[in-house]
This record gives structure tokens, sequence and C-alpha cells, in this order.
């Protein structure tokens, strides 16, 4: 137990269960007090500039703020709803800075107090604040220049500070003083707003220096540094005076912009043009930018050296020559800044094209000045601009061709933050694209205005939009006639699926013209439309009769096929068709010519399909064919005209079927000559065949006869000589591919005695007389020449031997008589295997 008054001091154990561990250190002696609780909470936080990336904020004290260990600050970007720490122990003071903040950002902070029992509620965010430095007197001015002098004044030219120490500069005051002389003299006693001045009352031939200050709602700046002395001696030389105004911007890691203004003094004649100089600090030779004077007051400097620092000059030329060189410029590093941002264009929710910058480093006091060609914009009737913070946005009023070139931003109060973007054809023209569709957005479409007939015969009208709304509406008009939903015209709408369409019961000659829908789906519209004019209203209109007809000849029985052809494997013609909707009583005819056909069987119509055989297709076949069926719900009638083109077809197709079953060629020998042949399953003398010897084509005549029959095919050789041997080919030619057989008419002939084979010689002599006429001589006979002998003839596809006994005798012998039947016959000789197996092969694939 605790007794008020007497202090004590305290230690602590820790356990688990393995034991017990030892004693803490000791605390200092406490002695009780009364009870001690949170502290309330910190009252108005305020915060207020600093710099460019630091706040300081400043908060009242909470009523009670005994024993306090201090206080956290706390931090968030405006519209984040994310809070950091600022500081990481408590501070004893009600005053702190925060630190590490991005410039031209805006924030909130809050605050709350900590004692031993723990915090306070966190106090009310402060206002927002953008970070941007406290606001100063701007720094001095620099670069006086001398523009020009007529003998009793002086025109003098400088350049701006490089900060305005936030918040705008409302003018310069500018001082002068003779050469030598000790003190100062104002020359103006009210602001002078731009940064040129023409000083009066001078002494000619007196030399003078000059100094200038700016001026914010802060105060007067430091002054710049003294001019060097400028002699108030009248210009007259023909040449241009100098440029002024040297501005650098757009610093980018190669490259760099500069601009200038037009000399005061032009010299004897207009200027023409300028020359651009620049160099690097460390050298000592300048180097002239462009082979040609420009004539515009800017000029892109690139294929510098990153990382590298350069000077710069300009040059005013007329027609005297080159005038005076500007003040050069302040060393720049070439080198891009980081987080360098560009122009972007951009159309916002209006259909208004722009061109947008954010420079996160501008103040309060900074400029967003828009150029065009780089110079300052301010042309109200096309352009409108709007700068908000740190943002800022060109707007063209009435965009049109004239708009194209180069336009330029710069930030002043920064350090040198400038960007360009080149509005071209192309981007100009995808600008004006954005801006159309949303100041008269189209509804998307999957599918243009198109048209189908139906099977009754109805024209269907249908277009289909990516999505519609519940409330989107829309219109048929007809020849610039709207249309309404009726029983001529069902229209019916699926905006689930964004649908819409119309169906025309009957389309009739009436309805030639032009289709239109037209759709709006809140601002959005679109329209699509259907020329059925002419030849395309004939199409739809021939359509829709023809699908009329179809119908209604399909509510009765009718051909789902119609008359047609086929042939089959045996070279049979089939005249086919199929038949539906049939029943007992439907009755089916054949017709030819307009004559009954009888056939051995009536087809059954149950099944569906009924058949004509044509066995063996000659002309005698050609003719009109006619199907027709017919019962107490109407009838149908399909018709093939066999003749013409048609028969041509159905010939060529039996020869494809016929040519697969093509026999080797055969040799028969008659008594006008050799007949080569060619067995087939049909053969017709319509079928387109080719003979040819030694791959020239033979043409039928007196010598060579081509025919054949109804299952063959012939060659006849009349009177066969030795021209006549060599390869003799068939072709018959199929729809789709030919077949070819080939026989080698140069056959052999061979002698043989008791078996033996034996040559030509002065005892023996061969004679071969018109290719089939062989004979053997033999001279001075003996009883050595008895024997059997034996004459071979053949070639690879086969050929005979036949026999002949020859007998001598004396003279005085008797001899005996020969009768008929002894006559010698001749014995076959087997193809070659290479033909055996063409053979095989060729039945195979009968």
């Amino acid at each position: 137990m605790i007794h008020q008054g007497k202090s004590y001091v305290f230690r602590v154990l820790s356990a688990n269960k393995h034991g017990i561990s030892d004693p803490s250190e000791i605390t200092e002696p406490i002695q009780p007090q009364d009870t001690i609780v949170a502290p309330s909470t910190p009252g108005q936080v305020v915060a207020t500039r600093n710099t460019k990336t630091s706040v300081v904020v400043q908060w009242d004290k909470p009523k009670h703020e005994e024993d306090l260990y201090g206080y956290y600050i706390d931090y968030s970007v405006v519209g984040s709803n994310r809070w950091e720490p600022s500081n990481h122990k408590p501070i004893k003071y009600n005053r702190f800075v925060v630190h590490g903040l991005e410039t031209g950002e805006q924030y909130v902070f809050r605050v709350k107090a900590v004692n031993a029992v723990g915090f306070s509620e966190n106090s009310q965010e402060s206002e927002a604040i953008t970070v941007q430095a406290a606001l100063t007197c701007p720094s001095y001015p620099h670069g006086i220049t001398l523009l020009n002098c007529d003998g009793h004044s002086m025109t003098l030219g400088w350049k701006a500070p490089r900060f305005s120490g936030g918040s705008p500069i409302l003018g310069y005051y500018l001082d002068k003083r003779e050469a030598n002389h000790q003190n100062w003299h104002e020359v103006n006693s009210s602001l002078i707003t731009q940064t040129i001045y023409t000083v009066e009352d001078l002494t000619e031939d007196a030399f003078y220096e000059f100094k200038v200050a700016a001026a914010n709602l802060v105060g007067v700046g430091q002054p710049s540094d003294p001019s060097e002395h400028f002699k108030c001696k009248a210009w007259t030389m023909p040449e241009p005076g100098p440029a002024y105004g040297l501005t650098i911007c757009e610093v980018r890691n190669t490259s760099l912009v500069l601009l200038w203004k037009a000399p005061v003094y032009e010299g004897k004649s207009p200027i023409t043009g300028y020359l651009v100089d620049y160099k690097e600090v460390d050298t000592e030779d300048w180097i002239t930018a462009s082979e040609k004077p420009t004539s515009k007051r800017y000029f892109k400097v690139t294929d510098l050296h990153e990382g590298h620092t350069y000077v710069f000059k300009v040059r005013a030329v007329n027609d005297a020559g080159v005038g005076k060189s500007s003040e050069i410029s302040e060393p720049v590093l070439v080198e891009a800044r980081p987080g360098t941002k560009e122009i972007f264009s951009g159309v916002d929710d209006e259909g208004n094209i722009y061109l947008a910058f954010e420079c996160k480093e501008a103040t309060d006091a900074s400029h967003f000045a828009w150029g065009k060609s780089y110079e300052e914009i301010d042309d109200s009737d096309k352009f409108k601009i709007e700068t908000e913070g740190t943002h800022s946005k060109l707007y063209f009023k009435n965009p049109d061709k004239s708009d194209l070139g180069t336009y330029s931003i710069s930030v002043s109060d920064t350090d040198g933050v400038s960007s360009s973007f080149v509005m071209d054809d192309e981007e100009f023209e995808r600008l004006m694209a954005l801006s159309n569709e949303i100041k008269n957005p189209t509804i998307p479409l999957k599918s243009e205005l198109a048209y189908e007939v139906l099977d009754k015969g109805e024209v269907r009208f249908w277009i289909q939009a990516e999505s519609l709304s519940p409330n989107s509406t829309f219109r048929f008009v007809i020849n610039d006639k709207e249309v309404e939903n009726s029983d001529r015209h069902k229209i019916n709408c699926d905006r689930a699926n964004g649908i819409i369409e119309m169906v025309m019961d009957k389309f009739t000659i009436d309805n030639e013209g032009t289709y239109t829908v037209q759709i709006q789906d809140g601002k959005a519209k679109n329209q699509s439309s259907l020329v059925l004019i002419g030849d395309a209203f004939k199409a739809v209109l021939a359509e829709s009769e023809l699908q009329r007809k179809e119908f209604l000849r399909k509510q009765g029985p009718h051909f789902s096929e119609f008359l047609h052809w086929k042939v089959t494997e045996e070279c049979e013609v089939l005249l086919a068709c199929k038949v539906a909707n049939t029943k007992k009583e439907t009755v089916f005819k054949w017709y030819k010519d307009g004559s009954g056909i009888d056939v051995d069987e009536v087809p059954d119509l149950q099944k569906g399909e009924c058949q004509l055989s044509i066995p063996r297709l000659s002309r005698k076949d050609e003719g009109v064919y006619k199907a027709t069926l017919s019962d107490d719900r109407g009838h149908d009638v399909s018709t093939l005209e066999l003749s013409g083109k048609v028969y041509d077809d159905i010939i060529l197709a039996l020869s494809g079927v016929s040519g697969k079953t093509a026999s080797p060629l055969k040799i028969l020998c008659t008594e006008e000559g050799i007949r080569l042949q060619c067995f087939l399953k049909y053969y017709n003398e319509e079928m387109k065949v080719n003979w040819s010897h030694r791959e020239s084509k033979i043409s039928s005549g007196e010598k060579m006869k081509i025919g054949g029959g109804e299952d063959v095919a012939w060659l006849q050789i009349g009177e066969p000589t030795e021209k006549d041997k060599g390869n003799y080919t068939f072709e018959i030619f199929g729809d789709k591919e030919s077949y070819k057989r080939t026989l080698d008419l140069s056959g052999q002939v061979v002698w043989f005695k008791n078996d033996k084979a034996f040559e030509r010689n002065e005892h023996y002599a061969f004679s071969l007389e018109q290719g089939k006429y062989a004979s053997l001589t033999i001279k001075g006979v003996t009883s050595e020449d008895s024997g059997k002998y034996s004459i071979h003839v053949k070639n690879k596809y086969g050929g005979e031997t036949v026999d002949v006994t020859v007998s001598v005798y004396r003279h005085g012998e008797k001899m005996p008589e020969v009768k008929p039947d002894q006559l010698a016959k001749p014995r076959p000789i087997p193809p070659s295997e290479e033909v055996l197996k063409a053979e095989d092969k060729a039945k195979s694939s009968k």
C-alpha cells in the first residue's frame, strides 16, 4: 500500500516456466502525488511560408500544459487523407519548422500533446498552405546595356532579377552618375515598369554609368552593379545596334532555346536577320550556330555537349553588314533539370482544345507567359489563358489551320522553367477529331444498317450499336419519311444488345429508295443509311420473291434437292433428286422431252430420294428430263436439260471413272496390220482421248485409224514398217486428271535351230518385210540343215514362238505328205515383270 508523503523506489523482475530473472535497475525515488491525466488538445494551428521546401508551424498551447513531454506534428498532402509524422521525438516548444516538403504542393498540419499518461486528441487541421519561399525583396537586376544614343539621351536596357522575392515586381528605380563622380543621382521618381528606359538631358561626349534596383510589395531590392562607362555620343553607324534582353530557356541535355529583343537602333537600313554565336566558357573561339542569318528573334541551338557550360551572344544584320554584338549571356550549364516537364496537349470535357503546363516551383509571384513563335500571346479573340496555382492552360477559342506553329511557355520567379510545343498538321487533326467526338459524340456501332431476307420473303433491316441506355431513342426513315411501328413495318429495339430492327412483311416494287436509322442516346448521336436503288433494289426484290415462292412451294410435296446427275463406279449415269413433305397419296413421275418414262420400279418417296438410271450414255439420251411431285396440297417440278455443256461434263466424268479401269495396251494382228487396244469399263468415241507415237499426237487417217467400241479404244496401224516402231501412248482425260497407257512396239525377232539361237551368215539369210513378214533363207542346203527351227517375236509385253521342222531328203527319196492340221501353232511368251506389275496395279484400282 502506497502512503502519501513517503518516497518509493521500484524495480521489475520477469518470470517464465524456468524461473525468475534478475531484477532491473532501481528507479529514482518517487513520491506519490495527485492523479495525472492525459493532456488537453492543443489550440489553433497556423502554418506560414518559410522556404521552397519548408513551412513554419505554430500553435496555441493546451489549457493544461503541466508535466508535458512535448508535441508531435503531422502533415498531409491536401486531398490524400494520409498523415505523416514530422518529428519522432516530442518537442518542447509550440513552434516547429517542417522540412522536406515538395515545392508547389499544398499541405495541412495538426498537432497533439503527450505526457506520462499518453497523447491528447489531435488538434484541428491548419488552413491549407502552398509550399513556397517567404516573401522578400527582389534580387538585383543585371546586364545593363546601351541600346541607342543621340548625343543628348541614352536608351538603356537591362535584365529582370532572377528572383522576384515571392511577389510580383512592380517596377524599377534607375540611378546615374558621371564617370569619376562619387554621388549617384535619381533618374526617376516613379517606378519604371519596363526593362528599357531612355535617360534624357545628358551632356554630349560625357561618360556616364548607371545602376538599377527592382521593387515589389516588400520593398526595394539591392541595386545592380554599376554599368560600364557609356559615352554620350550620337550613333551614326550604318550597321544595327545590339540586340538585348537575351533569355535562355528550354535547357535540355543537348539543346536550348535563345530569345532576344530587336535592337533599338536599326542602322541605315532595316534589319534582315540575326546571327547567333556561342562558345564554351573555357575556350576562346566563338561558333556561329547557323550559316545564314535567321529572320526570327529566337533560335534553338542543338548538338551541344551535355554537362558543358556555354555563353551566347547575338548580332543583328542589315544591308550595311553585321552590327554590334549583344551583351554576352550568363554561363549556362547544358543539362536537363530533374523532373523537367513539357507542355502537353489535350481536349477537355466540353471539347475545348488546350495546351497545358505544370510547374511545381511556381510561386504566387510567378507569371506563366504563353507565346507563339516565342512572342507573348495577347490575342483574346483567338486564345484564353487560365492559370490556377501551379497549373496553366492555353485554350484555342476557334481552332483552325492558322493555329499551327510553335508554342512556348516560361514561368517567372523560377530557375528558368520553360517548355515549347510544336502544333503540326498531324497533332492538330488528332485534337480536332477528339474535340469533334466530344462536342458531337457518336454512338459506336457494331454493325451499320444492313438487311437480310427471311424464310417467308420478309425483309429485315437491322443495325447494332455497341450499347444503348434505357433512355435512348431512335427512328426509321424511308425516303425522308419517318415510319412508325405497324403490321406493315414491325419495328423493335433490343436495348440490352443494342439491336434495332424493322421487318417488312411484303417487299414490293414500291419499296425502292433510301433507308435510314437515326439514334440518340443522351448527347451522343449516330445514323446509318442503306441505299436500295436500281440493281441493288432489284437484287433484294428478286431474293424476297424467290424466298416467298420457296416458302409456298415447301408447304406441299417438294424437291429438297433438285434434279442433278452423278456417275457411278460402273460408269452408269444417274439422274437423282431428293423429295420432302410427301405422303402416301403423293405421285412421282419421270418425263423426257414431255413424254412419260416407264420405270421398272416406282420410287419409295418415304426414303426421300429418287433416281433414274442411264446405263450407257450416248447422244440418243440427250433431252430435257423432268421429275414431278403432286398431291392435294400442291405440286412441284424439277427439270434438267441433259445436253450441251451438261452432256459434255457427264462425258468428262465418265472418262475419269472409266480411265481408272484402263488395261495395259494389247497388240492384235489383223489382215490390215497391227491393232493396239485398251480395254475399259466404258468407252464412248466422244470421250476426250489422245493416241501418240514417240510423243507426237496421232491424227486418225488411212495409215492410222482411231476408233473404239463399248468397252475398248483402239489404234489400227495399217501396213506397218520400220518407221512404225517405238513407244505408243493412249491417254484418256477425266474431269480432274488423265490416265495413260504405253506400249513399246519395237519387238525383237530371233531365230533358233534346235533351241539354240544363231546369227545370220553366208549360209543363213533373215528378212522382215512390212514389219510383219519374217523369213529365213538357207543357202546350199545339205542334210545337216535338217532340224527344228523356231522364230521368237517378242517385246516387254510378251510375244509368240512358232516351231518349224525342216527335213532335207536326198534326191529320189520319198517325202511324207504334209496335212493342214500339221501346221505349226504359235506358243505365247509371257510379258516382262514390269508389265505384270503394271497390270496388277491396274486391276487393284478397279
